[in-house]
């Protein structure tokens, strides 16, 4: 068990991922650095993916466990659709994967998952940890080994009033902190917004700029 215990940590120690709930609807974030231990990976690691067009979810931890709860929770997504002809709200999205890792919670996916979106025309974000543990949070999260720097940086701009325009640029400025302060946090940013018209992803250069 001790040798799993490192194991886990290891693997949970890298990424950092943002959500910031808005006025009118839900910003995500992450960087794109992979990395074992001291090494870096990759630098085009996808950690943050559309489910749907008003749902969305960020993932740090194992790659396959990771990837593998993206494509369950997409067929479930899916298959909510052909029967209910909605897309799974973010509470459902988070009820959903809460049963799952708790099924699993004796040998663990190595997940910290996000899942953001507009359900009802309410913007909702959910922390969900290894073990299936939810928490709906009412203003911002993050999750990796540069959470406590993004964390930090978003305690003191945070406002509930805030757009998802503003939330654009404390997530990426909240990111930019984290790769400055965090060696496995790098490379470069991938930002979602989602509000009731859909969700929207910024190029690159967007983020660069929004950054500044």
């Amino acid at each position: 068990m001790d040798d799993y215990k490192k194991f886990s940590e290891s693997m949970m120690k890298g990424t950092t991922t943002v959500a910031i709930v808005c006025s009118d609807g839900v910003v995500m974030g992450a960087d794109s650095r992979a990395t074992m231990d001291t090494f870096i990976a990759s630098s085009e690691a996808i950690k943050i993916f559309k489910i749907d067009d008003s749902l969305a979810m960020t993932v740090a931890g194992a790659v396959g466990d990771a990837l593998y709860l993206v494509k369950q929770l997409k067929i479930q997504n899916e298959l909510y659709k052909m029967n209910e002809g909605k897309a799974l709200s973010p509470q459902a999205a988070s009820s959903l994967l809460s049963i799952i890792l708790q099924e699993t919670k004796y040998m663990p996916y190595l997940v910290q998952l996000i899942v953001g979106g507009v359900g009802n025309g309410i913007p909702e974000v959910y922390d969900i940890d290894a073990f299936g543990g939810s928490i709906k949070e009412p203003t911002f999260t993050s999750t990796g080994s540069g959470s406590p720097t993004a964390l930090g940086y978003l305690e003191s701009v945070y406002q509930p009033s805030i757009s998802t325009q503003e939330g654009l640029k404390y997530a990426a400025r909240a990111l930019a902190m984290a790769m400055k302060r965090d060696a496995a946090t790098g490379d470069h940013m991938r930002i979602f917004a989602i509000t009731k018209k859909g969700t929207k992803e910024y190029s690159r250069e967007d983020i660069e700029k929004i950054a500044k």
